[in-house]
C-alpha cells in the first residue's frame, strides 16, 4: 500500500474505498491491542491481506447468480419467479437509455404509465379495465381503501389469510383506513351468512382465495357466483383476491386453481393477483375488473407511492405478450415449464448428473430417489408434484458445513438437507446449472 503521491486525490472512488479501508483495520488492531487482546501489531502482511480482503468484499455486490436445487419452484427467499430469458434480453434491449414511460409517442402528450400494460392485461384476462401496483398486498390495500374508507367489509372467517413476514389480511385491512366485519365459521360459511352481516355501514364484500392452506374436512362456502348475486342485490362492490394469479388453466398439469379469466367471467367488480408467482413475471399486483372502479384507484393517493417504475412495467409487458401465444407459453415461462414437469421428464436428468458427480470425484455417497418437489410462494398449496432427486451425504464434512459452503461459493447454491445428505432437487435447476452445479459441489466438499 502506497501512500499519496503529489496531484493524486483522495476523491477518486478506488483510493477513498482503500484508504477508508485502511483506517478501520488499523482503528481494529488499535482497539484490540488497548483491550489487552494482542500484545503486538500484526506483521505489515498481515494488515495488507486484511485490507485486501475488506476492500474485496465492500466491493463485491450482496445480490450474485443463484442456483436454486431445493425444488421450490416459486421461493420467496429466492426471488420467486425465475424470469424468461427472452424477457430479460428484451427489456435489455429497449430500456437502456430512455423509455416510454408516460407519453404517448402519437401525440407526444403525457399519458398513465400502466397503460404500457393494460391493453394486454384485458386481452389476457377478459377484463374491462385494469392497472398495476407494486405488489398484489398493495393492490388489496388499495382497492379496500378506495372502495370502502370508513366503512365494513364483510369477510369469511375462512379467509383471513396470513402469509409470510408477518402479513395478515386483518391487519392490511385496519391500515387500508376499513373495519372488518368476518361472517359464518372457518369451515362452513354460506351466503345466507354473507346476507346476514350487511348493514347500514357495510362497504364491500371481499372473497380471499386461500392460495397457502387448506381446509379439509366437512367444509361448504359460498360461491362467487353467489356472492356476486348478493353484492348486486344490496348495491355493494364485491372483490376477489386471488393472491397467486393464473393466466392459464393450471389443470392442464393436473393442478387445481383458479384462472384470472373465469374468475372475471364471474362478474365480480374487481379482482387482484401477483405478477411474480404463477403468472411468471416481476413482483407486481394487477387489478381487472369494472373500468369506473378501476378509474377510482388510479385517483386515489396512494396510487402514486404504490405504482411499480418503469423496469417493472417493462418486464411486465414482456412477460405478458408471451402469453399471446399459448401453444408456447408453458415453454417460454420458467414457472410453468416446471409447475408441467413429471417425474418421469425429471428422472433422466436426475440420472445424468448423479452420473456427473461420480465421474468428478467428489468425497461422498451419491444416490438418486424419488421425492416431492413444492410450488411454493403461496401457490396451489398441498398439491404434491412428484419429482426425482439426486443425494449427496459428504464423507469428510458434515451436511451443515458443506451446505454452508455451497451458499457462500460462486455461484451461491441452495440445496435441501434431509435425512443427513444433501438434496439436489433437478426440478428447479435451469438449462446449463448442471456443470455450475458440479464444479461448485466439488469445491464445497474438498
Amino acid at each position: 500500500m502506497r501512500c499519496l503521491e503529489k496531484g493524486e486525490s483522495e476523491e477518486s472512488p478506488s483510493r477513498s474505498i482503500l484508504l477508508k479501508t485502511a483506517r478501520e483495520v488499523l482503528e481494529a488492531i488499535r482497539r484490540d491491542i488497548l483491550a489487552g487482546s494482542v500484545t503486538t501489531a500484526p506483521p505489515i502482511e498481515v494488515v495488507q491481506q486484511r485490507i485486501l480482503q475488506r476492500v474485496e468484499a465492500r466491493l463485491t455486490p450482496t445480490q450474485c447468480r443463484v442456483i436454486n436445487a431445493t425444488g421450490v419452484v416459486l421461493h420467496t427467499n429466492l426471488g420467486r419467479a425465475v424470469l424468461p430469458r427472452k424477457v430479460l434480453e428484451d427489456v435489455f434491449d429497449r430500456i437502456q437509455g430512455y423509455s416510454l414511460l408516460e407519453v404517448d409517442r402519437k401525440t407526444g402528450k403525457r399519458t398513465k404509465r400502466d397503460f404500457l400494460v393494460t391493453d394486454l392485461i384485458c386481452e389476457i384476462t377478459g377484463a374491462e379495465a385494469a392497472t398495476v401496483v407494486n405488489n398484489n398486498a398493495a393492490a388489496t390495500h388499495i382497492v379496500l381503501n378506495t372502495l370502502a374508507e370508513g366503512k365494513e367489509v364483510i369477510c369469511s372467517h375462512a379467509h383471513l389469510v396470513g402469509i409470510g413476514g408477518s402479513f395478515r389480511l386483518p391487519d392490511c385491512m385496519r391500515q387500508s383506513g376499513v373495519r372488518l366485519h368476518t361472517v359464518g365459521a372457518t369451515n362452513h360459511c354460506l351466503i345466507a351468512d354473507y346476507e346476514k352481516g350487511i348493514n347500514e355501514n357495510t362497504g364491500l364484500i371481499i372473497a380471499v382465495h386461500t392460495s397457502n392452506f387448506q381446509i379439509l374436512g366437512f367444509t361448504k362456502y359460498a360461491s362467487l357466483e353467489e356472492l356476486v348475486a348478493l353484492g348486486s342485490r344490496h348495491g355493494l362492490p364485491v372483490v376477489y383476491d386471488l393472491g397467486s394469479g393464473a393466466l392459464i388453466d393450471v389443470s392442464r398439469y393436473g393442478y387445481e386453481g383458479h384462472r384470472v379469466r373465469d374468475l372475471v367471467v364471474e362478474g365480480p367488480d374487481l379482482v387482484c393477483f401477483s405478477g411474480d408467482k404463477l403468472l411468471g413475471g416481476p413482483q407486481a399486483g394487477i387489478i381487472v375488473g369494472r373500468r369506473d372502479a378501476v378509474e377510482a384507484i388510479r385517483r386515489n393517493p396512494y396510487y402514486r407511492m404504490m405504482r411499480p417504475d418503469k423496469m417493472t412495467l417493462a418486464l411486465l409487458e414482456s412477460t405478458l405478450r408471451l402469453y399471446l401465444n399459448l401453444d408456447r407459453v408453458d415453454e417460454e415461462v420458467p414457472v410453468l415449464r416446471m409447475i408441467r414437469m413429471t417425474a418421469d421428464d425429471i428422472r433422466p436428468r436426475a440420472k445424468r448428473l448423479a452420473g456427473r458427480l461420480m465421474k468428478a470425484g467428489l468425497s461422498a455417497e451419491i444416490d438418486v430417489f424419488e421425492d416431492v418437489s413444492e410450488i411454493g410462494g403461496g401457490s396451489l398449496s398441498n398439491q404434491a408434484m412428484p419429482t426425482v432427486c439426486v443425494g449427496i451425504r459428504p464423507a469428510r464434512l458434515n451436511t451443515a458445513t458443506a451446505a454452508e459452503r455451497l451458499r457462500l461459493g460462486t455461484p451461491c447454491v441452495f440445496v435441501r438437507i434431509s435425512n443427513d445428505r444433501l438434496v439436489v432437487d433437478l426440478r428447479t435447476l435451469q438449462d446449463g446449472e448442471a456443470t455450475l452445479l458440479t464444479e461448485a459441489l466439488r469445491k464445497a466438499l474438498a
